[in-house]
C-alpha cells in the first residue's frame, strides 16, 4: 500500500483509497479540477488520471510517451477499455520492467499468481464483471500494479 504522505500534499490529496473497476470505470469529478492543475511529470499524472477513472486523458499523455511506462500506462488503460488486443500490443512494448517482477513477488500474497502483463488480461476478460471473489482478486492485483508503477514513475524523477 502506498503511503500518500511520500509524494507531497497536491498529490496525497489526489490518493484517496479506491478500488477502480475493471473496466472503465466512472470519472471522479470531484478531483478533476486538482488533476489538472497538478504539475507532475506525465507517467505520473498518466497514473493519476487512469486511477481516477479519467481514461482518455490518461491516454492522450501515456500515448505521447515514449518510454517503458509510459507504454505500461497505456497497456493498462487498453485492459480496462476493454481493448484486450491492444492492451496485449503495448504490454508487448514494455519489455522486461522491475514492477513485473514486483507483481510476480507481491500478487501470491493477494491470491494470484502473476506470470505475464498478457495472461493478466485474459484473467480481467474472464472475471470482469462477474461480481465473483476471482473479480475482487483481480482487483486487488491491478490496485498493486497501479501502486507499484506509481511509486516506480515517481521515485525514478523525484529519487
Amino acid at each position: 500500500m502506498l503511503d500518500p504522505s511520500a509524494y507531497g500534499p497536491a498529490v496525497a490529496a489526489l490518493l484517496v483509497p479506491r478500488v477502480p473497476d475493471l473496466g472503465p470505470g466512472t470519472p471522479n469529478v470531484a478531483v478533476r479540477d486538482l488533476l489538472a492543475r497538478l504539475d507532475i511529470t506525465p507517467a505520473c499524472a498518466a497514473g493519476l488520471w487512469l486511477y481516477h477513472d479519467y481514461l482518455d486523458e490518461s491516454h492522450a499523455i501515456s500515448q505521447d510517451l515514449p518510454t517503458a511506462e509510459g507504454s505500461f500506462w497505456h497497456a493498462i488503460l487498453h485492459r480496462r477499455e476493454p481493448d484486450a488486443a491492444n492492451s496485449k500490443y503495448w504490454w508487448r512494448q514494455v519489455g522486461a520492467h522491475p514492477v513485473l517482477d514486483q507483481l510476480r513477488e507481491q500478487c501470491p500474497a493477494l491470491g494470484y499468481t502473476y506470470t505475464t502483463p498478457a495472461a493478466f488480461v485474459d484473467c480481467c476478460e474472464r472475471v470482469r464483471g462477474s461480481g465473483t471473489a476471482d473479480e475482487e482478486v483481480a482487483k486487488r492485483v491491478q490496485l498493486l500494479e497501479w501502486q507499484l508503477l506509481f511509486d516506480h514513475c515517481y521515485r525514478k524523477t523525484f529519487g
